[in-house]
């Protein structure tokens, strides 16, 4: 009897043991050809590497001979160094910011058109270098028949720059984007419905409640961005379509024809707006709880008390401001009965007190889901923005360049950030900003708020976006969820033509009634008139 029940038991075991292994979906190794975008681009498509290599998926990565923070050598993927400068390197883009910054303090009118001028300027240098790049790239017959005979599964880039959308397209592979900005635009509006009444566009400024005058200037930013992008970057990169692909295509035809967007935002920093079924929200995928701080930070944090700290941070492309900004920052700092910690590369500042640690580097989401921290000092970049949304930590914003002040704006409308002016920025305007975030509670229980919503979801981010580039990867694309109004010419897309056919169906008949009534008033009066002659 034992024994029967010993082999009962046996087989039941064996069907559970079964039962679980068939609940799991099976993960079948397959192989992704990563584009990135070096710099903070970087930092997020590495998370994404990491998580694939983590699934058992074999990852490559194309690097440029110039790469900054693309390493050649990696436990999590193999690497292709293209020998040819992407444009994308440390040096360009620490001078650039720097200019930008040394312009925005000048404070006119004059400065503000200039910083744009300059801003395009900057970005149009960097897609020349890099279309000469894209041109090395594919002229290379070793390294494109290389590509071929791998055999890929899927293409993972980052269209702020177009050698990847290129390449994906050349070697017929579904595309997944890790996107929140293309060359010259955010991501959704080259892709969903955008209504100017109550979509701010990107870079002015503005919230989605829009007085009449606000939306007109929505309304003319929008045309003059989308005509400096048609002036300075879809004939180069038109050219290459032509080249490499087909006549008669374009790049934005190619752009908008990827089959899945993974984007870098939710609905928790973004305003409420249109979407289309092949995006994919994974804002904050880069977030994660915070870890154990190593001993001598954390007895810097513990000394801090009951006031907390405060940590700063400029993020990856800001290693230092003009020396003026910095010593007034410093001697702001050292009022605070706060401790600081500042990441900071430039001259230290006369004026540190001795409240402030300056790093070169820090922890920083580990140093933001600290206890202890009290508030983030930020150029609002959207990863910072993402891990303090996270952590429910409020920010004090410098939005020095590119989306950051865009992405304050946002913060701001939502009470869980204040700005700082960069043009007239002194000691006493930046310590009574980061009073009032310290001191005025709505601030931190407005950011906490946020921090919950964020949170309360039914997948992490990370696993969502994992999720769906197996799904394109499974199903060889995503041509169900994709639109192919891309395909369509723009007064088809506006309905212009159709609007146009129905105003002159309606003048037509209007005409044709107008022209019978006329004859038959004219046959009524000549009758009349025939009678008085008789």
């Amino acid at each position: 009897m034992g024994a029967m029940n010993r082999q009962l038991f046996q087989s039941c075991g064996q069907i559970f043991i079964a039962l679980l292994l068939t609940s799991f979906p099976v993960v079948q190794s397959r192989k992704v050809l990563v584009f990135p975008v070096d710099g903070s681009h970087w930092v997020n498509m590495n998370i994404l590497v990491e998580a694939l290599h983590a699934k058992g998926h074999n990852v490559t990565v194309i690097r440029m001979a110039d790469s900054w923070y693309i390493k050649e050598f990696s436990p999590h993927y193999t690497s292709i160094t293209i020998n040819s400068p992407g444009g994308f390197d440390e040096e360009f883009f620490e001078t650039f910011a720097f200019r930008l910054m040394k312009i925005q303090r000048e404070g006119s009118t004059w400065a503000r058109l200039k910083l744009e001028i300059e801003t395009w300027l900057g970005t149009f240098e960097l897609t020349k270098v890099e279309c000469e790049m894209i041109k090395s790239m594919m002229e290379d017959q070793q390294l494109i028949q290389s590509f071929r005979d791998a055999k890929y599964d899927l293409l993972l880039t980052d269209p702020f720059l177009f050698g990847g959308v290129l390449l994906g397209h050349f070697l017929k592979l579904p595309i997944v984007y890790n996107i929140r900005w293309t060359m010259y635009s955010e991501a959704h509006f080259v892709i969903a419905p955008s209504p100017l009444s109550y979509i701010p566009f990107p870079m002015v400024e503005l919230s989605d409640r829009m007085s009449f005058f606000q939306r007109v200037k929505n309304v003319v930013m929008y045309t003059v961005t989308e005509a400096m992008g048609a002036l300075l970057f879809a004939p180069n990169y038109d050219a290459l379509c032509e080249r490499f692909i087909g006549p008669g295509v374009s790049f934005l035809t190619l752009l908008q024809s990827a089959d899945l967007w993974l984007h870098r935002v939710d609905f928790i920093f973004e305003f409420p707006r249109p979407t289309m079924p092949n995006i994919v929200y994974m804002g904050g995928f880069q977030c994660k709880p915070s870890k154990p701080l190593p001993q001598d930070l954390e007895d810097f944090v513990q000394s801090s008390g009951d006031h907390g700290v405060i940590i700063m941070s400029l993020g990856t492309l800001i290693g230092q401001l003009p020396d003026d900004v910095a010593e007034a920052i410093a001697e702001a700092f050292a009022e605070l009965p706060q401790k600081i910690i500042w990441r900071y590369k430039g001259k230290r500042p006369s004026a540190l007190g001795n409240n402030t640690l300056m790093m070169d580097w820090m922890p920083q989401n580990d140093l933001l889901g600290h206890p202890k921290t009290r508030a983030f000092v930020a150029h609002g970049g959207t990863n910072g923005i993402q891990e303090a949304i996270y952590h429910g930590v409020p920010i004090i914003g410098f939005g020095l360049i590119f989306d950051q002040p865009d992405n304050l704006v946002k913060m701001r409308v939502r009470g869980v950030a204040k700005t700082v002016d960069f043009a007239t920025v002194d000691k006493d305007s930046f310590l009574k900003t980061v009073k009032e975030v310290l001191y005025d509670p709505s601030y931190r229980e407005n950011m906490q708020r946020l921090s919950r919503l964020h949170k309360d979801v039914p997948v992490k981010p990370l696993d969502n976006a994992i999720f769906w580039i197996e799904f394109v990867m499974r199903h060889k694309g995503a041509a169900h969820l994709r639109t192919e109004s891309y395909k369509m010419p723009w007064y088809s897309y506006h309905s212009v033509d159709v609007i146009l056919f129905l105003l002159s169906a309606v003048s037509l008949i209007i005409l044709t009634i107008y022209a019978v009534i006329r004859y038959f008033c004219c046959r009524i009066c000549l009758r009349k008139a025939k009678n008085k002659l008789e």
